[in-house]
């Protein structure tokens, strides 16, 4: 969460549930090395459908109920806010393509200051004001007449930096940068492998960094020099889920989840102007899981990271079985030699010195 209060995760089962930091972590040394804690979640939040997106409200402090807010959307459903102490829907926000039918968002971002919400859906982005939930918005298209951004907007980041700009990452491969007061595109970035899956600003707001799936690379665009790539950072991104990254509080880390269940860490700060590297080398490969990595998340004051692992697993059908099989009743798939794991870790990042510094 915005505070460091609190973490936020998502499930297949179309549940949003809601742990609290132990307060332990709060008040323990910098340099510890090694210590048990178990967490169970306070708080499920059920949705009817699979949940496409979930955001907190930027401005959230546990300390201030009227701020603990949460957004999530999901299949054949509206926009739902979520009271974060009671884990009831507070007001829903709905959006209605031209027949008039209800259409769910695929991605969700509010602005900085918290006073728009943006949603992306096929080939538009809709804006509403967030202080008057219901189904008046803005509707601004993002491809027409062969021009613009194609594709379903996947995933979109703004910055406090700079409030008026946007970002919008589609799943037909492209990033566009959007600007608030006028209302207009500004550019559309081209050079992922992969659908765009997920979004970060750089804390100054200069650079952009994206995602995608089944795509290898995260890039660093510069977004004093449209259209420029900086670097990139290789992580391992074989299937089509979302991976998540992060960027550390102060700007020097970046952060991403693996299919091989580690976590790769880059130092950001380390990249030189003058290099001709294609690539930013790691900084750190953890083993965090057994199962796919996917999702990270810096806690914005400690040396604290959390990791969330899992993915869908396929029955399969037993090396021995064949159609003479006598009995008949005898199972064909196996699940005997799928590992899975689907929890969330918190890592104390003292092994780093640089985090505690």
């Amino acid at each position: 969460s915005p505070d460091g209060s609190c973490i936020l995760t998502n499930s297949e089962d179309h549940k949003l549930r809601l742990f609290n930091i132990p307060s332990e972590l709060c008040t323990l040394p910098l340099s510890l090395q090694n210590i048990n804690i178990s967490i169970s979640s306070v708080l499920t939040m059920a949705e009817s459908e699979i949940i496409y997106d979930y955001c907190w409200y930027p401005k959230m402090n546990s300390n201030d109920a009227s701020t603990s807010l949460l957004l999530s959307t999901s299949k054949d459903n509206p926009i739902h806010v979520w009271d974060a102490y009671t884990g009831q829907i507070v007001s829903t926000f709905k959006c209605y393509n031209h027949l008039d039918e209800l259409v769910a968002a695929h991605s969700l971002c509010f602005s900085s200051d918290g006073s728009r919400l943006y949603s992306g859906f096929d080939k538009c982005i809709r804006v509403f004001d967030s202080s008057r939930p219901g189904r008046d918005c803005d509707v601004r298209y993002t491809y027409g007449d062969k021009i613009g951004q194609k594709g379903i907007i996947s995933c979109i980041a703004t910055t406090p930096q700079k409030p008026s700009l946007y970002a919008a990452g589609s799943y037909g491969k492209h990033v566009g940068i959007y600007d608030e007061n006028s209302e207009e595109e500004i550019c559309v970035l081209e050079g992922q492998n992969g659908g765009i899956t997920h979004l970060m600003f750089s804390v100054d707001g200069n650079m952009l960094y994206s995602g995608g799936r089944k795509d290898d690379e995260i890039l660093c665009w510069d977004l004093r020099n449209y259209g420029d790539v900086m670097f990139a950072m290789q992580r391992s991104v074989t299937t089509n889920q979302r991976i998540y990254f992060d960027v550390s509080p102060d700007g020097c880390f970046l952060v991403s989840g693996n299919d091989d269940g580690t976590a790769t860490f880059w130092d950001l700060c380390s990249y030189s102007i003058n290099s001709n590297d294609k690539y930013l080398p790691a900084l750190k490969h953890m083993k965090v899981h057994s199962d796919c990595v996917n999702g990270v998340s810096f806690h914005p004051s400690l040396p604290l990271i959390a990791t969330s692992s899992g993915q869908r697993r396929f029955m399969q059908i037993k090396d021995e079985y064949s159609d003479d099989n006598e009995d008949k009743d005898e199972p064909i798939f196996s699940t005997q030699n799928l590992i899975t794991e689907n929890s969330l870790k918190l890592w104390w990042l003292s092994e780093i010195p640089s985090f505690t510094d």
